[in-house]
């Protein structure tokens, strides 16, 4: 038995516990269902002590499951979503809503987008802070919300004594350690790091948007220890912790990160298998590859040796993720999410349910919704005499910021459109919204990786990761859309990987961080875009640019 290592993935809906060894290969795989409240429109909230439970439960799971002795479990890394944790001085939780419906919930959530107000107060400011992000500061991010709790509920702010970004809480229960994660302070909190040794609290900032009491006692409330990725944390498991996981007490935890961060960490080093015994894929250099984390949300994240600045995309980062590199992410705040809005609103979504299953049944083994609906588009392609599936909405077009838009042009307030409706509610209605949908996240990527190239990033390659990656329309699609070639790795968990990579780091059973993710990574396959499909598609991403500007013209004419 050789050395493994634990990842746990805290995303939106489920915690995720996999076992994997040095080389990358997850042994075995753990899931619990979290809780989601949404008390009001744009509130989503969770419970720490909800997810907390299904952590222990998780892991203890997978160990049971993968059948390696504790003892060869060599560390335990962390990732989770970049929501806000409340606590009091001891621990316990304080309530991020109003009245006493939701007091178990203290976590305001990632998607939450209740600080729409304290977000344009905070980039009314104009302060060079804000340049590292795109020049706007997302609501999705923490001081805004940290902002709201203040002016919003007085209580919830004079009791709390701990504020965490969720992969820091999880460290924190596992070791008792209070040290906070560079990735996480300098994406989500307006931390200063940069190349000349810069580790400090903005001051300057905090103080203009009035958040400067957070910083008074070295700042304990929101982190006065910052470490890196992969750094050990305290001393490792406390003994309760590693005795509810089934794990030896001082087990090495890895300092967490971000989920989309761990997904780079789990991915971009992929290396994809020969195309010939002699010939391997040719794979540009490690800042030339763009990894697209796609799940409820989509990130799109590049590493680079010198830092740009995009307009509406995040960053770049110091070390955030690599130590000595920049990294930038642009996002689009609904992915998974509007692919399951538009399917499951659809009149055509129950028969389409029932006939799934029937499928599962007849096949033994289940059949996803997205691939029923994939061999039916492939059927009415073959029906219709058409030159490729994409042709099916050559007619029907579908702008996908139902949530706003997080990048290139960091607006909130934009809408989802669909342009081509008619009175049909069959199956093949269904099957072409679904289709649509799929292409415009494909656009909105490919405008995303525009404006990332006027400013000097290169991206010559994709890498592909999370759950929407198992799609192979999806795949094709945005190979097709962006005419680059998608790696995909072979283990499709590199999100829980990643996670693993911290705690390989943290053993020190590799010199650093990247040589544990470059053995960890893996191989990939890799899908290359059609050329017969370019011009279909330019036209498309023609209308998809135009359907924005025209949303823009709706608003001008009703505001003016």
């Amino acid at each position: 038995m050789t050395a493994c290592y634990i990842g746990v993935d805290v995303g939106t809906k489920s915690v995720r516990a996999a076992v994997v060894n040095r080389n990358g290969k997850v042994v075995a795989k753990a899931t619990k269902d979290i809780l989601i409240w949404n008390p009001d429109e744009d509130f989503y909230v969770q419970s720490s002590e909800n997810i907390w439970e299904a952590v222990i439960h998780a892991v203890k799971a997978v160990i049971e499951k993968s059948g390696v002795e504790k003892g060869y479990i060599h560390g335990i890394g962390f990732d989770a979503t970049c929501s806000l944790v409340v606590l009091d001085a001891d621990g316990k939780p304080v309530s991020v809503s109003h009245g006493s419906s939701h007091e178990e919930c203290n976590i305001v959530m990632w998607m939450d987008h209740r600080a729409s107000e304290e977000a344009i107060f905070i980039n009314s400011t104009n302060h060079e802070a804000l340049k590292c992000m795109g020049g706007q500061m997302s609501l999705e991010m923490q001081p805004p919300k940290l902002l709201w709790l203040k002016k919003n509920l007085p209580d919830t702010w004079n009791k709390a004594g701990h504020f965490f970004d969720l992969p820091d809480f999880l460290t924190w229960k596992a070791t008792g350690d209070t040290s906070r994660s560079l990735c996480s302070l300098v994406c989500k909190w307006s931390y200063q790091a940069d190349s000349l040794g810069t580790r400090e609290w903005n001051q300057d900032f905090y103080k203009t948007i009035g958040l400067e009491d957070l910083l008074s006692n070295n700042a304990t409330k929101i982190g006065k220890n910052i470490q890196s990725p992969g750094a050990p944390c305290g001393s490792g498991l406390c003994d309760s912790v590693a005795m509810a996981m089934g794990l030896n007490a001082g087990t090495p935890v890895g300092t967490s990160i971000v989920d989309a961060h761990a997904g780079v960490i789990g991915s971009v080093g992929c290396v994809p298998k020969a195309t010939t015994e002699d010939k391997p894929f040719p794979l540009p250099d490690l800042t030339s590859r763009l990894v697209l984390i796609c799940g409820t949300s989509n990130c799109h994240m590049v590493i680079r040796r010198n830092p740009h600045f995009v307009p509406g995309v995040w960053g770049p980062y110091y070390s955030a993720i690599l130590p000595g590199l920049y990294n930038a992410e642009g996002g689009q705040s609904a992915g998974g999410k509007l692919i399951d809005e538009i399917i499951e609103s659809h009149p055509a979504y129950i028969e389409a349910m029932k006939d799934a299953e029937a499928l599962s049944k007849q096949r033994g083994k289940p059949v996803h919704i997205h691939d029923y609906l994939n061999d039916w588009l492939n059927t009415y392609k073959t029906r219709d005499n058409l030159p490729f599936v994409s042709y099916l909405t050559k007619d029907f077009h579908l702008y996908p910021d139902f949530y706003g838009n997080r990048s290139p042009l960091a607006d909130p307030t934009l809408k989802g459109m669909k342009c081509g409706l008619t009175f049909s509610v069959n199956l093949k209605d269904l099957a072409t919204q679904y289709l649509a949908s799929i292409q415009a996240l494909a656009y909105g990527t490919r405008h995303i990786i525009d404006e990332m190239k006027k400013a000097g990033h290169s991206v010559e390659i994709i890498y592909m990761c999370g759950g929407l990656s198992k799609n192979s329309l999806y795949v094709e699609t945005h190979a097709n859309v962006l005419g680059l070639p998608v790696v995909l790795p072979l283990d499709e968990e590199s999100v829980l990987v990643g996670s693993a990579v911290l705690g390989a780091s943290a053993s020190k059973d590799f010199s650093t961080i990247q040589d544990a993710m470059l053995s960890m990574c893996g191989e990939g396959t890799v899908t290359e875009p059609s050329k017969s499909e370019a011009e279909f598609h330019d036209k498309k991403y023609q209308v998809f640019r135009k359907m924005v500007e025209d949303q823009k013209q709706y608003r001008a004419i009703m505001n003016g």
